[in-house]
């Protein structure tokens, strides 16, 4: 979801494809339904259950009154459509009057006659949408429109008052649209021509080149699928779309999750899901298609010996019904109806590659629990010299903090986060590691108490987070395990961005404590707890009842944590809590009595000198600076203009710059360089596909990523020399 924010918004100020979520959000569908989509039962229960504990049981304790309800409806209005291209002005103030004030009320009482009623006018709005672009396809359109702009930040924007003003715009972002397929398709040919001249960038891999079709041809095809897709939009989704909308109004991390997406949210908290035990993904040169990348070890695919990596996925049928037709589907469609329990079946149609429609079978599986081991703790060493002497150190891989509580509450065999690391801590241990970094780099967070479990194998004793609910009592978290450390060795925490929630709490305890250097760039600032509610009639639910504050009393909400020692940004706070609608504020506790164990602070401006030395002269540092403000230069651009030429121009120059900061560091560590743009994204393309292919405890670390873990060890360095 962050990734693709980003994708877009960089595609979008670089005249890229119209990346909107009014078109992205109506595309989560998996089955065939009529026009007509009404509630159930059960998604009525469920809206009565989530609204009522909204109201009573949210850290805010704010009321689902008539002033939360105006919010609730504008929330949803947002949320069908964010940059304000498909309601009209007039729809806008006649939903306010006749639901503004009630919206609140009839979720209470289970009423969802009113959001399916929007939803099913936000559908009809789209579907104009597609139509309108495919018969204005079939026009010939200026593509060299000097000094006119399509804006691509609409989110605070007027709603159109007319349907004239509305499809202005519409032509607007078709021409952008077809600009910037024009330019691909350009560039397209100049990877092909490098591929042809140097087949060793394609990394061993078959790049084989998209459809060729006209911008037209591909646009055409794109809006017709996407009109397909409607059809097959289910009333799952438009009580995804309320029910969050409810809950957003409140803070950012009480949400709802249909039955299929609760399987997902599961999967990650217990590295474990219900399933075939296959990766998939869209087919290069051809979207429509689905394939099957690889086969998991032991899973019911692999067992079959039926199912081969490669395979299309043609259709799909539950246990006893008719196969259904899934070309054209997207990969996000296609998991929601491969998934699901254990013991069921499913049957799929396949087809292998470069097989004729004739040759298809199926292959009919029981889904089982698949269990996810690349997914856990990773540990492993890395040498670092330091004038002429080569230091050893270790480095354990958090990629969330997981914990399968349901095994464990039947007392069944489970994995957990904190008995993972405590694991590699030992391993590290016996390799006589000069220091230990934990690297916290994009994990969103998890169980606390395995958070608090962890920080208590590397500090002796102590609180480690406090909490405090909506009527602001205080828990305070202690390490009791009797003093015991696993490990008590020097160490660094690496975090960024997109590090959140427990993982800000150990990186803020470590700190606290002066237990270990913080190393990186400010998190996400995700100081809430919420309470999973998996007993509601219909899907689950998470809902914020708690704030995290550091056992010296400030909060991590919002603010995150700050690091000791800074390193580049690559995402230029382009998310996180500060970035998101109704986030709860940052405040401050009293203090929870601690004896530190360090003193990191003492140190940090002479380490900090001692860093930025290093990293002015580091080729993968100076390659994600350059990068990240040509990054920021684009992502500062609001506007387009539809001009092809001047479009030409401008993504030359960022190419160019792009290009001379890869060949730059190409350069500088001994690499050939790169001859143009389009020998460098074939080669990047080749080794996407490759690195695809490798499970992720074999994929070896990106060179700008493991600049970060070497640069940690040299402010271990540091710190031990600084201390004799």
């Amino acid at each position: 979801m962050k990734f693709q924010t980003i994708a877009c918004a960089v595609a979008l100020a670089t005249g890229g494809l119209f990346c909107t979520n009014t078109i992205n959000e109506a595309i989560a569908a998996t089955q065939q339904q009529p026009a007509s989509i009404q509630p159930t039962q059960a998604q009525q229960l469920v809206a009565r259950q989530l609204a009522t504990l909204v109201d009573r049981q949210h850290y805010l304790n704010m009321r689902l009154d008539a002033k939360t309800s105006q919010r609730i409806l504008t929330m949803y209005l947002d949320s069908l459509d964010p940059d304000h291209t498909l309601f009209l002005d007039s729809d806008i103030k006649n939903y306010q009057q006749k639901y503004g004030d009630t919206l609140g009320a009839a979720l209470k009482a289970g009423d969802l006659t009113s959001a399916y009623a929007i939803h099913a006018q936000y559908r009809e709005h789209l579907k104009q949408f597609y139509n309108y672009m495919l018969s204005e396809l079939k026009k010939p359109q200026n593509l060299e429109q000097k000094g006119v702009f399509l804006s691509t930040d609409r989110e605070k924007a007027p709603y159109f008052t007319n349907k004239a003003e509305r499809e202005a715009y519409w032509n607007k972002i078709l021409v952008s649209q077809l600009i910037s397929l024009t330019i691909s398709k350009q560039e397209e040919v100049a990877k092909q021509k490098a591929l042809k001249a140097d087949p060793s960038l394609a990394n061993g891999q078959d790049l084989t080149s998209p459809e060729d079709l006209t911008p037209q041809q591909t646009l055409t095809k794109r809006y017709k699928r996407k009109l397909e897709r409607i059809n097959r939009l289910k009333s799952d989704d438009v009580l995804d779309k309320i029910l969050n909308a409810m809950t957003l109004t409140y803070d950012p991390h009480s949400n709802y999750f249909p039955p299929v997406d609760a399987m997902e949210l599961n999967r990650q908290t217990t590295l474990q899901l219900e399933g075939v035990g296959v990766a998939i993904r869209p087919e290069r040169g051809n979207e429509d298609y689905i394939k099957i990348e690889s086969i998991v070890d032991g899973g019911p695919a692999g067992k079959s010996g039926q199912v081969r990596a490669g395979d299309r996925i043609i259709g799909v049928a539950q246990d006893g019904q008719k196969i259904e037709d899934v070309v054209g589907w997207s990969s996000q469609e296609l998991v929601g109806v491969i998934r699901g329990k254990r013991g069921t079946k499913v049957t799929v149609r396949l087809l292998g590659a470069g097989m004729p429609l004739s040759q298809a079978r199926n292959v009919t599986l029981t889904r089982d629990v698949i269990k996810e081991e690349d997914d856990g703790v990773r540990s492993r060493t890395v040498m670092v010299d330091r004038n002429g002497t080569a230091h050893k150190f270790g480095v354990i891989e958090i990629p969330s903090f997981y914990l399968n509580y349901r095994a464990r509450r039947d007392g069944t065999e489970y994995r957990s986060v904190a008995q993972d690391t405590e694991k590699a801590f030992q391993e590290l241990k016996e390799q006589h590691v000069e220091g230990v970094i934990v690297d916290l780099r994009n994990n969103p967070g998890g169980s606390l108490e395995e958070v608090a479990k962890m920080i208590g194998q590397v500090v002796k004793s102590g609180p480690v987070v406090q909490i405090r609910d909506g009527n602001g009592n205080v828990n305070v978290f202690e390490d009791n395990d009797g003093g015991h450390q696993v490990y008590d060795g020097p160490m660094a925490v690496l975090v960024n961005l997109a590090s959140a929630s427990a993982s800000e709490i150990y990186s803020a305890a470590i700190q606290d404590y002066g237990r270990g250097v913080v190393i990186g760039s400010t998190t996400t600032g995700k100081g809430t707890a919420q309470v999973q509610l998996d007993n509601l009639a219909y899907g689950q639910a998470t809902l914020t009842q708690r704030k995290f504050y550091r056992i010296t009393g400030g909060s991590t909400q919002n603010k995150g944590v700050v690091p000791d020692i800074k390193l580049v940004d690559i995402w230029n706070d382009q998310f996180g809590e500060r970035k998101a609608k109704n986030a709860l504020q940052w405040d401050t506790i009293p203090t929870a009595p601690f004896k530190r164990e360090g003193s990191i602070q003492p140190y940090v401006s002479r380490l900090t000198q001692e860093s930025n030395a290093r990293v002015s002269h580091d080729p993968q540092f100076n390659y994600l600076e350059t990068r990240r403000l040509i990054s920021k230069k684009v992502e500062d651009e609001k506007r387009i203009e539809l001009d092809l030429n001047n479009r030409k121009e401008e993504l030359h120059s960022i190419e160019q710059k792009t290009l001379d900061a890869e060949n730059t560091r190409r350069t500088e560590t001994g690499l050939k360089p790169y001859a143009n743009w389009g020998s460098y994204q074939t080669a990047l393309d080749g080794l996407a596909e490759s690195r695809a292919k490798m499970k992720a405890a074999k994929r070896p670390a990106l060179p700008e990523d493991e600049a970060f873990v070497t640069e940690a060890s040299q402010v271990l360095l540091d710190y031990a020399k600084l201390k004799k």
